[in-house]
């Protein structure tokens, strides 16, 4: 009787350390897309930067000509 009790008892404690390593990989996936997020916006935000600025440099050197 002590080995079955073992097993279902080693059985719930392995399924219990899964459930927590489960929601851990979750919180940090999150964590993670909410990094992804942020860098894409400053990505956008210096695109549109550098396009601005070279359209101002494209018109300076028209006006040089």
């Amino acid at each position: 009787m002590f080995w079955p009790m073992l097993a279902v008892a080693l059985g719930f404690l392995g399924i219990a350390v899964l459930g927590v390593l489960g929601i851990r990989v979750f919180i940090e996936a999150q964590r993670l897309g909410r990094q992804v997020a942020a860098t894409t916006d400053r990505i956008n935000r210096a695109s549109g930067d550098l396009e601005r600025a070279a359209a101002d440099l494209a018109r300076t050197g028209r006006d040089l000509r």
